[in-house]
C-alpha cells in the first residue's frame, strides 16, 4: 500500500465508494434466519460524569432475536444481581444508576455478547472511567521582581483531570490577558514573556483551568510581577519587595529558546491524530518565529499556525509527516534554530475489514481481515467469541494469518467470526457472520419506483436483491431491449444500473431480473431525464447612487415539468425586510442605502437541481466634506493648507476644490482659488496682500461635489504696493480738442492695500516734451482738454496705494479728437464702360486736411433724366457708394442705360464728411430694351387672332421696333413651325390670319433697339372650333364603335407602357427611340432661321400674369421641372438657358419635347378640349 499517496475523491470516486458500501452492506432480510450483528455500541473509552447515570450501549439484530450478556474486567457480569444496573428490554444496553453510590465501583472494562442459535457476536472492550476535576493544590506564590527587558515564565501546572482541563489566564476582573508575539501561552498552560516591559507589572496574573465534563473552573493563586529599571533598583528596593525570584539585568540580546530547551528534541505522534509542535523564544527585540521541514515541504493543506506562529499544527497525520522540523527564531541581533525530530506510529487501522458471508450449501467462502499499523499488528481469530485455538476442530475451515477459508459449507454451520488486530497503541475488532442459506431470489427495491435525473448527470437505477446463491442481475429497457455492460451503461456488482451521462433518450421503463438456481424474480422502475435549470441572463455588477433604485435581472430556463423556486440572498443570507421587491425574474432595491451594498445571489431551485449567479452592488454618493483644515508654513504671499478627506463612498475622489472668502473686500462670497488631485491632502496656496482670507475645501468624485468643509481659521496678509496696473487702457478723442483716457480699475483684492489711486501721464508723441500727469482716485477715466485736432499722444496709467507704486506702466498710443475734413477731392473724371457701368477717378485730399482718421470716400450720384428726355426725373433717389481707405477710384454698377447722371465726392473721417467736390455729369449709352409691358390675344375666330401689347417700361434707347414669333401647339405638346414678323416701333396691335381652327398657338414678342432685342414676353390662345357639320351627322363620341375603339387604344397603350417600363428597368432603349436615333424624321429636325434654331417643344411658361401650364402640358421626360419666374422667355424652354433673340430678331435655342405622333408618349397628355381634338391627336 502506498501510504504517502494523497487521495481527494471526485464525484466518480464517491460514487464507487457508495456502490462498494452497497456491496459490502448486503444484508439478510430479517424474516430469514441469521446470526447476530452488533448495530450499536459505546466508544472504547467512555468517561462518564458522576452526576449522571452510566449508559453503556449494545444493540444487535438477528433471527431469532439475540440475547445479551456482559463481562466486566474479563469475568461474567451478572446484571440481575445488581439492583443499580438495568438492561433495556430487547437490547443489551446497560443503564447504571450511580446516585448515592460510589461511581468508582463501576469503573472497569466491559464487553457485550449477543447470542442466538446461529452464532455469537461480541462488542469492543469498553473502558469505563469517571471524569475528575480535582482542586488546585494549595501553594503560596511569592512576588516576582524582574528587570525590564528580560524573559519570564509564569507556571500554571493545573491539576490532572479526566479529561485534561482547558487552561487560560485572566485577571481579578475576569478579563482575558492580552496575548501577542511577545506574551504567549504554551500548550501546557504556562505563560511566557519573551521580554518584559513596565506595563507587565501587575499583581493579578491568575491561571484558570476549566474541566469540560463537570463544567467546573478552578483557579490558581494570583501571581504578582513587578518590572523595574535596573538603574533605580538597589538593595533597599530589593528588601522592600522581599524578592525571592530575581532576574539579572540584561540589555538587547540574541534570541534563545525558552521551550523546548536545547538544540534538538523529539516528538512521537500517532497516524490520524494532530501533530502539535511548539517553539517559544526569548530575546530583545522580540524574535520572529518561522518553520520549515528539512528535506521536504510543510503540508500546506493540513497545516496551520497558532499562537503567533509559535505553534505548528498538522492535522490527520500520516507516515509522510515524519522527519525533522526546524523552528527558527530571529531578531536584529541574530538567529537560533531548534530541530524537533518527529516519528509517526500507528495504532491498527483497517485495510479491508471482514464482511458477512451468505453461502448456499456446498459453496466456499473467504473471510479476510487486513490491517496495518506501526508496529505491525497481531491478528487473532475467534468464532462465536471463542478463540479458534480453543474452538472445536472443523475440517472445512482453514486459517492462514489474516484469512479464513470455509469450504463446502453445510446447513447448520452458520457462525459469527471475530477478527482482533492489536499493537501497543490500540486494537481493532470486527464481527463477520457466515450464514448458510438456500433461498430463491427476491428484489428488495420497491416496484415501479420513478427515478428523476437532470440531463448529463449520472443516473442510478437500483435493483437491491437477495438470494442464496447470490442472484444474477440482468436489465432490460422498455421490456425488450437487453442492457449490457458498456457505454453508456454500467451494471454494478450489487445490481445497480448506472448511466454515466443521462440523456433524454435514456428515459423509459427499465426491468431488472434476479435469477439463481432456485428461481427468478423481476422488478420494474422508470427513468425520467429532465432538462437542466439554467440562468440565461445573470445579474450584473451595479454601481448605484444612494437614494436611487437598483435592478438585478435573473432570467431562468428550466424543465417545464419541475416546479421552480426563485430565492434571492444578500451576502449568503436572507434579504432584509422593506425596500426589496422580488419579481418573477428580477430583484428591485428601492431607495438604495449604504447598508444595501454587498453580493446578491439569485438561486433557482427545483426538486432535482439548481443554478445560481451572483453580482455585487456598490453604493456610491457624493463624498463627505473634508475636515480638520489647518494652515501651516505661513508667509507673506503663501500658506500651506492641509485637510483630512471625508469618506469617498465607493467613488474615488477625483480632485479637491479650494475656495477662499475675502472678509475685507467681499464678505460672504466664496471664490475658486485652485484645484489639486484627489490623492492630495495638502495644497500650497499663493496669496495676495491686504486680504483677510478664510479657506474651505470641497471634494469631487464621479457623483458630484461634497458639501464645503468648515472654513479654516482666518489668515490676514499684510498690505503692499500694487502688483499690477489697470488693464484695457484706451486713449481716444471724443470731440475736437480733447483726449479721453480710460482703463479697467483694479478690484479691492488687486489693490494690495488702502489708498488706491491712479497716476495718469500723457504727452504728445514725437514732440520731445515732458510727461503731464495727474493722480486720480475711484474713477476709470480722465479727460485731457485743449489738445490739437487729431494728433498722436502717448499715455500710461500706473496704480499706487499707501504702500507704494505698482510696476512700470506700459505706454499706449492714441489720438486726440477729430474734426470735419476741410478739403474736397479734386480732378474728378468719369469713364463710362457700358450702358450699366462707369468708372470714377479723383485726386485724394491731403492727409492733414482730413483732420482725423481717414475712413474713405463717399460717391453721391443720381439719375437726372433720359438722354432725349426734356423733363427731369424727380422720382429717382440719390445713390451713395462708400469706398473705404485711401482710394482714388471706384466703379459704379447698376446704371440705367441711355440716361444722364450727376455725381459728387466727399472725403470721410470718424467725425463726418468733408465738403463735396464740384458736380460732374455723364451719360450712359443705349442698351437693349425691357420686355413689352403686356401681351394679350383678343377676338379669336376660326382662322384669326388679334394681339395687343404695350411698349416697354424702359426703352433704354431709341425703340427700333418689335419682333413677333408664333407657332401652333398640338394636344401632345408638340410645336409646329415658327413664323416670324417684324413690327414697327409705333405699332401696338396686329391681327393674324390664315390660322388653323381649334388650334392652340404660342406667341413670343420682344422689343428692340440698335443694341438688340430685349427679353421675350409670351402668350397662348386658341382659335375658335369649327362647328359647321351636316344636320344628319351623329355625335361620334356617343357611338359604340368609337367607344370600343377608344377602349382598345387605351388597352394597347397600357400594354406598351408596361413593356416600356420593363425594358427601362433592364437598361434597354424604347424601340421607338432606337428607330428615331437611327432615322431622324425631317419634320422634327430643328428649324433654322437666321442664326436662331428651334428644337422640340418641352414645356411652356406664361408671363407674370399667367403662370398656369398649357393644357395637356406635363413634366418633361428628362425629369426637370420648369422654373417659376415672373418673366416668360424661350430660354425657359431650351437647354442650358441658351435660347435668346439676337439683335437681328432671330431666335436662339431649341425645344426638348418629342414630335413623334405614333409613340406611346402622346397618350400621356391630359384630356383634349373636345372629342374632335381628341380624334385629331391620333390622326
Amino acid at each position: 500500500m502506498d501510504r504517502n499517496r494523497k487521495w481527494v475523491p471526485s464525484f466518480g470516486a464517491v460514487l464507487l465508494i457508495l456502490l462498494s458500501h452497497m456491496t459490502s452492506a448486503l444484508e439478510v432480510p430479517l424474516d430469514l434466519p441469521q446470526p447476530p450483528t452488533i448495530t450499536l455500541q459505546s466508544p472504547k473509552d467512555y468517561i462518564f460524569d458522576p452526576r449522571e447515570n452510566i449508559v453503556i450501549h449494545c444493540e444487535a439484530k438477528g433471527k431469532p432475536h439475540p440475547s445479551f450478556s456482559w463481562t466486566r474486567n474479563g469475568t461474567h457480569f451478572d446484571v440481575e444481581q445488581d439492583s443499580k444496573v438495568l438492561m433495556k428490554p430487547g437490547s443489551g444496553t446497560l443503564v447504571i444508576d450511580i446516585s448515592g453510590e460510589k461511581a468508582e465501583a463501576y469503573e472497569g472494562t466491559y464487553q457485550c455478547t449477543a447470542h442466538n442459535e446461529h452464532g455469537t457476536a461480541v462488542s469492543n472492550s469498553i473502558v469505563i472511567r469517571q471524569s475528575r476535576s480535582p482542586l488546585w493544590s494549595k501553594e503560596r506564590n511569592e512576588a516576582i521582581v524582574v528587570q525590564m527587558g528580560v524573559s519570564l515564565v509564569l507556571q500554571c501546572r493545573p491539576p490532572a483531570g479526566l479529561p485534561p482541563p482547558f487552561v487560560f489566564w485572566m485577571d481579578n476582573n475576569f478579563q482575558r490577558l492580552l496575548l501577542d508575539k511577545r506574551v504567549s501561552q504554551a500548550l501546557n498552560g504556562d505563560l511566557y514573556f519573551s521580554n518584559v516591559l513596565r506595563e507587565d507589572t501587575r499583581s493579578d496574573y491568575i491561571c484558570y483551568a476549566r474541566f469540560p465534563h463537570t463544567q467546573t473552573i478552578q483557579q490558581k493563586q494570583p501571581i504578582s510581577v513587578t518590572v523595574v529599571d535596573m538603574e533605580t533598583m538597589n538593595e533597599t528596593v530589593a528588601a522592600l519587595y522581599n524578592v525571592t525570584d530575581f532576574y539579572s539585568p540584561e540589555g538587547e540580546r540574541r534570541p534563545g529558546f525558552m521551550m523546548p530547551l536545547g538544540t534538538t528534541s523529539t516528538k512521537m505522534v500517532l497516524r490520524g491524530e494532530t501533530l502539535e509542535l511548539e517553539c517559544i523564544a526569548d530575546g530583545l527585540p522580540t524574535p520572529e518565529i518561522s518553520w520549515q521541514k528539512d528535506g521536504g515541504e510543510l503540508p500546506s493543506s493540513r497545516m496551520s499556525f497558532y499562537n503567533f506562529k509559535k505553534t505548528l499544527k498538522v492535522s490527520d497525520v500520516n507516515e509522510a509527516d515524519g522527519g525533522n522540523y526546524r523552528c527558527t527564531a530571529t531578531n536584529n541581533l541574530g538567529t537560533v534554530h531548534h530541530i524537533i525530530k518527529v516519528t509517526v506510529k500507528a495504532a491498527p487501522f483497517w485495510v479491508s475489514a471482514p464482511r458477512n458471508l451468505i453461502l448456499a450449501p456446498n459453496e466456499t467462502g473467504i473471510l479476510t481481515c487486513r490491517v496495518n499499523g506501526e508496529p505491525k499488528p497481531k491478528i487473532t481469530w475467534f468464532v462465536n467469541g471463542v478463540s479458534l485455538k480453543n474452538a472445536p476442530e472443523d475440517h472445512s475451515r482453514k486459517v492462514d494469518d489474516d484469512t479464513v477459508i470455509l469450504s463446502n459449507v453445510q446447513s447448520g454451520s452458520s457462525a459469527v467470526y471475530q477478527c482482533n488486530a492489536s499493537n501497543e497503541f490500540g486494537y481493532l475488532m470486527a464481527n463477520a457472520f457466515v450464514n448458510v442459506l438456500a433461498e430463491p431470489p427476491r428484489v428488495l427495491t420497491p416496484p415501479n419506483r420513478v427515478y428523476q435525473v437532470i440531463t448529463n448527470n449520472p443516473a442510478l437505477l437500483h435493483c437491491a436483491s437477495f438470494g442464496s446463491p447470490i442472484p444474477t442481475i440482468t436489465w432490460f429497457k422498455d421490456i425488450q431491449t437487453s442492457v449490457k455492460n458498456g457505454d453508456p451503461y454500467v451494471i454494478h456488482e450489487n445490481g445497480t444500473l448506472e448511466i454515466h451521462v443521462a440523456q433524454p433518450l435514456n428515459s423509459g421503463k427499465y426491468t431488472c431480473i434476479a435469477t439463481n438456481n432456485l428461481g427468478i424474480k423481476e422488478n420494474h422502475v422508470y427513468l425520467e431525464v429532465k432538462e437542466p435549470t439554467r440562468i440565461l441572463k445573470q445579474p450584473e455588477y451595479k454601481v448605484v447612487q444612494k437614494g436611487m433604485s437598483a435592478v438585478f435581472e435573473c432570467k431562468v430556463k428550466h424543465d417545464p415539468s419541475l416546479i421552480p423556486t426563485m430565492t434571492w440572498l444578500k451576502d449568503n443570507g436572507e434579504l432584509p425586510d422593506g425596500r426589496f421587491e422580488v419579481n418573477v425574474d428580477s430583484l428591485t432595491i428601492n431607495d438604495v442605502t449604504d447598508g444595501d451594498e454587498g453580493t446578491y445571489t439569485c438561486i433557482m431551485n427545483t426538486t432535482l437541481d439548481q443554478d445560481s449567479a451572483s453580482a455585487m452592488l456598490t453604493v456610491v454618493e457624493k463624498p463627505d466634506s473634508p475636515t480638520d483644515l489647518e494652515l501651516t508654513d505661513q508667509t507673506e504671499r503663501s500658506v500651506q493648507l492641509t485637510w483630512i478627506p471625508g469618506d469617498e463612498h465607493n467613488s474615488a475622489t477625483q480632485k479637491f476644490l479650494i475656495q477662499y472668502e475675502d472678509l475685507l473686500h467681499q464678505p460672504g462670497v466664496w471664490i475658486n482659488l485652485t484645484e489639486v488631485a484627489g490623492t492630495s491632502t495638502t495644497a500650497q496656496l499663493n496669496l495676495s496682500p491686504y486680504v483677510y482670507y478664510s479657506f474651505r475645501v470641497l471634494a469631487v468624485n464621479h457623483v458630484g461635489y461634497s458639501q464645503p468643509s468648515q472654513p479654516s481659521s482666518q489668515y490676514r496678509t499684510n498690505p503692499a504696493a500694487p502688483d499690477e496696473n489697470p488693464s484695457d487702457i484706451q486713449c481716444v478723442g471724443t470731440k475736437p480738442g480733447n483726449l479721453v483716457i480710460s482703463w479697467t480699475s483694479l478690484t479691492g483684492f488687486q489693490a494690495n492695500g488702502p489708498g488706491l489711486e491712479y497716476k495718469v501721464q500723457w504727452r504728445q508723441k514725437d514732440m520731445d516734451e515732458d510727461w503731464s500727469s495727474k493722480n486720480v482716485a475711484n474713477v476709470s477715466q480722465f479727460v485731457v482738454s485743449g489738445t490739437p485736432i487729431y494728433v498722436p499722444y502717448e499715455v500710461k496709467v500706473q496704480a499706487l496705494n499707501d504702500y507704494g507704486s505698482g510696476p512700470k506702466p506700459e505706454v499706449v498710443i492714441g489720438h486726440s479728437g477729430e474734426d470735419l475734413p476741410l478739403s474736397a477731392p479734386d480732378s474728378v473724371q468719369i469713364m463710362v464702360t457700358n450702358s450699366t457701368l462707369a468708372e470714377v477717378h479723383w485726386e485724394p485730399v491731403s492727409l492733414p486736411s482730413v483732420r482725423g482718421q481717414l475712413q474713405g470716400y463717399k460717391v453721391y450720384y443720381r439719375r437726372e433724366r433720359g438722354v432725349h428726355d426734356t423733363e427731369e426725373d424727380t422720382e429717382q433717389q440719390e445713390q451713395v457708394l462708400t469706398f473705404s481707405g485711401n482710394r482714388s477710384e471706384g466703379r459704379l454698377p447698376g446704371l440705367q442705360p441711355y440716361s444722364r447722371y450727376n455725381l459728387t465726392i466727399r472725403v470721410l473721417n470718424n467725425k463726418g464728411e468733408g465738403p463735396p467736390s464740384p458736380s460732374k455729369t455723364f451719360e450712359t449709352p443705349e442698351g437693349v430694351p425691357g420686355p413689352p409691358s403686356f401681351l394679350n390675344a383678343v377676338n379669336p375666330s376660326l382662322d384669326t387672332l388679334t394681339l395687343e401689347w404695350g411698349p416697354p417700361t424702359n426703352n433704354n434707347g431709341r425703340l427700333a421696333g418689335y419682333t413677333l414669333k408664333y407657332q401652333p401647339v398640338n394636344n401632345t405638346n408638340e410645336l409646329g413651325p415658327v413664323k416670324i414678323m417684324a413690327l414697327l416701333a409705333n405699332e401696338t396691335t396686329i391681327t393674324l390670319g390664315n390660322l388653323n381652327s381649334s388650334m392652340l398657338y404660342k406667341f413670343y414678342l420682344s422689343a428692340k433697339t440698335i443694341k438688340g432685342s430685349g427679353p421675350v414676353i409670351t402668350e397662348e390662345a386658341f382659335t375658335v372650333m369649327d362647328t359647321t357639320v351636316p344636320s344628319r351627322q351623329v355625335d361620334i363620341a356617343t357611338q359604340g364603335w368609337f367607344i370600343g375603339l377608344m377602349c382598345a387604344i387605351a388597352l394597347l397603350i397600357l400594354v406598351l407602357l408596361i413593356v416600356c417600363f420593363i425594358k427601362r428597368n433592364k437598361g434597354g432603349k424604347y424601340p421607338v427611340k432606337e428607330k428615331e436615333d437611327a432615322h431622324q424624321d425631317p419634320e422634327i429636325q430643328p428649324m433654322k432661321e437666321d442664326d436662331g434654331t428651334f428644337g422640340e417643344y418641352r414645356s411652356m411658361e406664361s408671363d407674370t400674369e399667367d403662370h398656369k401650364p398649357l393644357k395637356g402640358s406635363r413634366t418633361p421626360s428628362n425629369g426637370t421641372v420648369r422654373r417659376d419666374e415672373s418673366d416668360d422667355s424661350l430660354v425657359d424652354y431650351g437647354e442650358g438657358g441658351d435660347g435668346q433673340f439676337n439683335e437681328d430678331g432671330s431666335f436662339i435655342g431649341q425645344y426638348s419635347g418629342k414630335k413623334e405622333k405614333d409613340t406611346h408618349e402622346g397618350n400621356e397628355s391630359s384630356e383634349a378640349p373636345s372629342p374632335v381634338n381628341a380624334m385629331n391627336s391620333f390622326v
